[in-house]
């Protein structure tokens, strides 16, 4: 029979973007949705912010992640990614709390796209005025 499978779960949104994160005892080792971490997030700015709650625990070492993420854009699916993982670390290890949530890790950005409203051009903008 095989071994028991250790693993961490937890669940980041950000806009539309959802983020699965499974964290495994290892080496480090990053896929998203089956890709490397260089290769899915092109950006160094998208890497830096799916890396960051993982350097902030200073446990980058010890975990393997594996994200599936779907939705939204990428810059979006990486800060999912972020608070997958730290919601997932609380379950390792619940005193990490106080150090993520002091990094803002814990709390989901509620920013979204503001929906079209009737007789404007967008959600905001509306057509041109003229007095004659």
């Amino acid at each position: 029979m095989a071994e028991d499978l250790v693993q961490y779960y937890g669940t980041g949104r950000r806009k539309s973007a959802i983020a699965r994160i499974f964290l495994r005892p290892g080496t480090g080792e990053w896929k998203v949705n089956g890709k490397q971490l260089d290769e899915y997030f092109v950006t160094e700015q998208q890497r830096a912010s799916a890396r960051r709650t993982l350097a902030a625990a200073e446990l980058a070492a010890s975990f393997d992640v594996l994200a599936t993420v779907s939705g939204g854009g990428v810059a979006a699916q990486a800060d999912a990614v972020k608070m997958g993982i730290a919601r997932a670390l609380l379950l390792f290890n619940p005193e990490l709390r106080k150090s993520l949530k002091s990094e803002g890790l814990l709390s989901r950005d509620s920013r979204a796209k503001e929906r079209k409203k009737y007789g404007l051009k967008g959600a905001r903008k509306r057509f041109q005025f003229s007095k004659r």
